[in-house]
Order: structure tokens, then sequence, then C-alpha cells
């Protein structure tokens, strides 16, 4: 039955009629893979994106598995192209394990990640846990993730947690009463469901209760970071 709008006549564009859908290429299938074909494919992935050797290994993997019929597990030899393989792009410095991970660690730290979300981040990346806490160490005792310059001597996690409140707009960098003046005064039940999607938004990234409670009940922006300085307590807390 056609359709007809509430004033009566009838819509023209119940009467086009559909177009014939086009038949779906069939899609070529793959080549099997070869050691030709993977070094090929590695350099092309490394041209695109850096990487440790345990991603490089990973991404290699999923190439030649999708190659294989029916995703079949990696055969021996297989496994030892890609071994073959990364100790080669070791050798020509296309990979190195100890600066990826530096580099990260400076690159989330400016971010606002805590240390720990930083550890989760470099093990899904397949970097070993020695060479984890070495960058993070050498990262945060060089300071080299501060953007500007500092007077107090704040614990890297603290300075992290307070990128991360002024980068989503938490506690005193919210945006204030004044940015917004045609928006209502929050009531009570607004008010605690703002502190706890902050005080969420502070876990997942990484960091205490404690910590996004001191961020967050602070009136500004100096109080804020004055009530993580020197404090033992909160500093043993973010280990």
């Amino acid at each position: 039955m056609t359709m007809r709008p509430a004033s009566g006549r009838t819509d023209p564009r119940a009467q086009r009629p559909l177009k014939p859908q086009r038949p779906l290429k069939p899609q070529r299938p793959l080549k099997p893979m070869t050691a030709e074909r993977l070094e090929k494919a590695a350099y092309h992935y490394l041209e695109r994106f850096a990487s440790s050797s345990g991603n490089l290994k990973r991404v290699l993997e999923g190439k030649i598995r999708r190659r294989n019929d029916d995703f079949a597990p990696l055969s021996a030899e297989q496994a030892g192209w890609i071994d073959d393989l990364v100790e080669k792009c070791i050798r020509l410095e296309l990979i190195d394990d100890e600066a990826y991970a530096r580099a990260r660690v400076n690159g989330l730290r400016r971010q606002g990640k805590s240390s720990r979300a930083i550890r989760q981040w470099l093990k899904s990346r397949f970097i070993p846990d020695d060479l984890i806490e070495q960058a993070i160490e050498e990262a945060d005792a060089a300071g080299s993730f501060l953007m500007g310059d500092t007077d107090d001597d704040l614990h890297p996690d603290a300075e992290a947690a307070l990128t991360h409140a002024r980068k989503k707009r938490l506690g005193p960098w919210r945006r204030s009463d004044k940015e917004k003046p045609d928006r209502e005064p929050e009531d009570r039940k607004a008010m605690l469901n703002r502190r706890n999607r902050e005080v969420a938004s502070f876990a997942r990234a990484g960091f205490s209760f404690d910590l996004a409670q001191k961020i967050i009940d602070s009136p500004d922006q100096e109080t804020a970071r004055s009530r993580l300085l020197g404090e033992p307590s909160f500093h043993e807390d973010l280990e």
C-alpha cells in the first residue's frame, strides 16, 4: 500500500523504482606467503609505523595466517622466516626496543598517562618488563616529557594526572559557569554525577582514587598542584 503524507498527496519518493544492485565481484584469492613477500610487507609496515620487535612479530604472524589455508597456524619454516626477518631489521636498526620504549613513555606521559597505564600499553607491544621499567625510570629522571619549566619537585605520576585533568577539563580545569552563562546552576545530584564521571576518567587513565579526589576537589589549579607536593604516602600509593 502506498504511504500518503498528511496533506493527502502521494509521496513521490514512494513511487521511485529501486535501483538494481550490482553483483559483488568475487575476491581474488591471496597468493601464498613467501619469505620475499613477507620481507616486503615488513618494510612497508615499518615505513608507516614505529614498532617493537615483539609487535612486528605479531603483525607478520597475522599476515602469514591470513594467507594460510583455513587460517592455519604457522609452520616451522614460516616461524623461521619471521625470526630471521626480525633479526635483520634489528641489525639494520629499523627496530630498537629500547629507543621505542623511551619514545613511547615520553609520548604517553605528555598525554597524561599514569605509570600503570604506560606499563600496560608497552606490555601490549611485547616490550620486556626490564626495558619498560628502565624506560620509565630514565624518562621520569630526565623529565623530558614535561611541558615547560616547573619549579617544584612533583612526582611524575602526579604531573601526568594534572596533564590529564587539563586535557580532559576536569576539576579546576573544567568549564566554569562564566564560560556558559546560559547554563542553569547544577543541583546537588548533577554535581555528584559529574564528580563520579571525573573520578572514573582518572581511574581509566590508571590513577588512584586519592589522586583524583585531591585534584577534583581543588578550588583552583594552583591548589591542585600544591596538594600533590610533599606527601610520601601519596607517592607510595602511585607505585
